[in-house]
């Protein structure tokens, strides 16, 4: 098992920036995909990237390029950049493993138009 404990959330102004940060209780060298979903109020909770232990990585279609994630497994963090932000953005932030199968308590990201 991992606990995650997310962290970087805020209130930003329509395209300014985000840096969030997840921190896994174990060494992460092992878990083959960290990844962060969203969840905006009154809808389901969606991707929005993952990256895998070779460092592939996947994102949610609906982002065009304004986000990057990375891990650092020697600091079992993995890190989502958000820049150029939209009120759409809005959302609690999860962090996410799988294997082992992990969801963080989640941090708030809001965006002003």
């Amino acid at each position: 098992q991992v606990q995650l404990v997310e962290s970087g959330g805020g209130l930003v102004q329509a395209g300014g920036s985000l840096t969030l940060s997840c921190a896994a209780s174990r060494s992460i060298f092992s878990i083959n995909i960290m990844g962060w979903y969203r969840q905006a109020p009154g809808k389901q909770r969606e991707l929005v990237a993952e990256i895998t232990t070779t460092g592939s990585r996947t994102y949610a279609d609906s982002l065009q390029g304004r986000f990057t994630i990375s891990r650092d497994n020697t600091k079992n963090t993995v890190i989502l950049q958000m820049n150029s932000l939209k009120p759409e953005d809005t959302a609690v932030y999860y962090c996410h493993t799988r294997p082992p199968y992990s969801w963080g308590q989640g941090t708030q990201v809001t965006v002003s138009s």
